[in-house]
């Protein structure tokens, strides 16, 4: 399976939308856990790094 990278203050598309119907979120805190915030409504969400991985579709933009 292919490996998905991603570094801190990446913006990453999740395969599900948010409720506040944007589909764009920040990497703000890497780890154990990911920390993932909305880019439409500012809402914050705390994953583990194996379920953040499952769900994340693609990188959108870079942080470099």
């Amino acid at each position: 399976m292919e490996q998905k990278t991603f570094q801190l203050n990446d913006i990453v598309q999740m395969k599900k939308t948010h409720p506040c119907g944007e589909n764009r979120w920040k990497v703000i805190r890497m780890g154990a856990d990911i920390r993932i915030k909305c880019q439409g409504c500012g809402h914050s969400v705390l994953l583990p790094r194996r379920r953040f991985e499952q769900k994340m579709k693609k990188v959108l933009e870079s942080a470099e």
